[in-house]
């Protein structure tokens, strides 16, 4: 969702990249609540960070604790971040419920992408 929401609110100023350090697919709950808000994220695909890693990146945004955790070292001069959202992907519940969570954390996300890319040096000279 954080790819999809930087392509379609920073697509000028950020070259967004998604990737986790396991590829589960394709999450049809998140398609689903992002296109309710008019973004088609069905054409991304679920990518493991070592297919990145040629790529010179500036910022590395890590949204979830495990991907913190476990997150490798980037070489050059990538700035790792961590911003924490919930994991929608362990939601219970009905499928309302489980779309709730979706829809939320969406919401969350988009807010914290619209900040950017200038929340992004705030986070590096406040030390996150």
């Amino acid at each position: 969702m954080a790819e999809g929401w930087a392509r379609h609110l920073k697509g000028d100023v950020v070259e967004a990249y998604s990737a986790g350090v396991e590829a589960h697919g394709l999450n049809s709950y998140a398609v689903r609540v992002m296109a309710e808000s008019g973004v088609d994220i069905s054409t991304q695909w679920s990518k493991y960070v070592d297919e990145l890693k040629d790529i010179a990146f500036d910022f590395v945004v890590t949204v979830c604790d495990s991907a913190r955790e476990r997150c490798p070292l980037f070489p050059g001069r990538a700035t790792v971040l961590h911003v924490k959202f919930d994991d929608p992907t362990r939601a219970s519940g009905s499928e309302e419920e489980i779309m709730g969570v979706f829809r939320r954390v969406r919401d969350e996300i988009r807010a914290f992408v619209e900040t950017l890319p200038g929340a992004l040096y705030s986070f590096t000279r406040s030390g996150e």
